[in-house]
Order: structure tokens, then sequence, then C-alpha cells
């Protein structure tokens, strides 16, 4: 098995790692148009080889995309191309699904592409943050799984399985909707607190001399880049507005409830707050 990762940052690298030391790979071809990435992923072992693009796929069974979002739009029609007349699986691990999977719903290679999304990740970015074991018992979305071939999927599938991940399946528009609320709002609050605390840090240098544990939980996301991030909202703008609609409906009921002194109704907020400990 030959794979290729486009795209050698957190996530790719990370792929990267575990595939070849859990004997699913026996050699790893990296592709990236930063030379710094690519210099660290030989150096880290994360990959065996440097290639260009055409000659990665040439020699390649199965081909992962593993850059920010609208990399990927581009790159996807071009790879399908590029396969035609081979069994080569193509899949890529971006945190949109739906226009992606638009795009190529009409290509004549489209049973080849297997449109997935490991949710697994950290604050930090590049070859260098690649981990060993990131994506461990975490989730693996696979969408739209009947528009891909029985030999893709399977092959996917058992990427993901080296991987120890769950794999769920779900309709693309689905799944955008849910990462808009449990991971891209996440991001918008991080932020969001982040500028807050920011701005007010200006005029009382002694704020973040009080931050501590839980202040640093809330915002360790706001050290995600923006290379990554814009192209997430931007692809999933419909959706992100959606539940920042839902956040400033509730963070008004907060606001309403402590001008007010109303205790009973910060009791009941916070008490329905407390019940998402039920579902993680």
């Amino acid at each position: 098995m030959v794979v290729t990762i486009i795209g050698l940052g957190l996530i790719g690298g990370s792929i990267g790692l575990d595939l070849k030391n859990r004997g699913f790979a026996n050699k790893i071809i990296g592709v990236d148009n930063n030379i710094n990435h690519t210099n660290i992923a030989l150096l880290s072992k994360i990959v065996d080889e440097i290639s260009d693009l055409d000659t990665a796929i040439s020699e390649s069974d199965l081909i992962i995309i593993a850059t920010p979002i609208d990399a990927t739009q581009k790159l996807l029609p071009n790879i399908l191309d590029k396969i035609k007349g081979t069994i080569k699986v193509v899949t890529d691990v971006g945190s949109t699904k739906a226009g992606i999977c638009k795009i190529v719903e009409n290509h004549n290679n489209r049973k080849q592409y297997v449109a997935s999304h490991p949710m697994a990740g950290t604050e930090f970015s590049g070859p260098l943050a690649a981990v060993s074991r990131l994506f461990d018992y975490k989730n693996a979305i696979i969408c739209d799984e009947e528009l891909s071939s029985d030999f893709a999927l399977s092959l996917v599938k058992q990427m993901y399985e080296t991987l120890n991940m769950k794999i769920i399946f779900m309709h693309s528009k689905q799944h955008d909707v849910s990462a808009a609320y449990v991971s891209h709002m996440s991001h918008i609050s991080s932020f969001v607190l982040s500028l807050a605390v920011l701005e007010k840090e200006k005029n009382e240098k002694r704020i973040l001399n009080l931050a501590s544990g839980g202040f640093a939980s809330t915002v360790r996301l706001a050290k995600s880049s923006a290379e990554m991030w814009i192209p997430i909202f931007e692809q999933n703008s419909e959706f992100v507005l959606e539940v920042i609609d839902t956040y400033l409906e509730k963070l008004k009921s907060f606001r309403t409830s402590i001008k007010e002194n109303n205790k009973e109704e910060l009791t009941e907020l916070i008490s329905q707050a407390n019940q998402i400990q039920k579902i993680l």
C-alpha cells in the first residue's frame, strides 16, 4: 500500500505517522508547497519521501487531501481527473463536506472519492504539531457513502479503523449543520472571548495575571490559524450564522438575568447547561 498525503500539517502529519507505524502503508509520500513543512516531515519521519503532485498520484493507491478547505475544493476535481482508468481512491479530511461533495457530484470518477472528516485536532498547526495517537477513540465521519464505490469505501474505512476511530455515516449537509454547532462555534466563541479580554487588557494590565486553568481551556482554540478557519467559516456560513444567532440569544438571556438579578432564571439556565454532561 502506497499512500500520498497532500498537506503535511497537524492532521496530515498525524495520519502519516500512524498509518506507517501501524502497518497500513508500506510507503508514505508527502506533497506540500511549503518547503519547511516538507523538510520537517522528512526529518520527523512523517513521510518516506517528498514528491510533486503528479508523480505522487501515479505511484499511490490512496490519496489523502489534508489541505485547507478552499485548497481541497480546487485539488479534488483535478485529482479525480488524473486517476481516470485506475482503481486509485481519494479521500479528504475537510471540516465541511456539502460544498466539496457538490463540486464533484457529477464527476465521472466520483465513486473513487470518499468524503470524510476525522473529528480530532488541537489548536496547533504545521508538521511540528503532528502526534501519534491523535485519532485514537475519536469519531470519523464518512458522508454520502452511497456515492462511493464499495472498494473505495472499504479502503477508507480500513484506514480509519487503523487509526482506531469509530466510523459514523452522515449526509454531507447534516454533517455541516452538526459541525457548525459542536466544532465551528467553539472556535468562534474562543476567538471572541480572546478579543474581548485583549481589548480590556489594554486598560487593565493585571487581568491576565489572574488567568487560570478555566480561562486557558476556554481560549485554547483561539490559537488556531486563520488560514484554516476562514475557509471553513466561508464554506459553512449558512449554518455558522444560524448557530451564532442561537448563541447570541442564549447570551442575551444570561445578560438579562444578571442585570435583573434574577437568581431563579440564572439557576434554570445553568441547570439546563449542566445537562450537556449527560451527553459528553
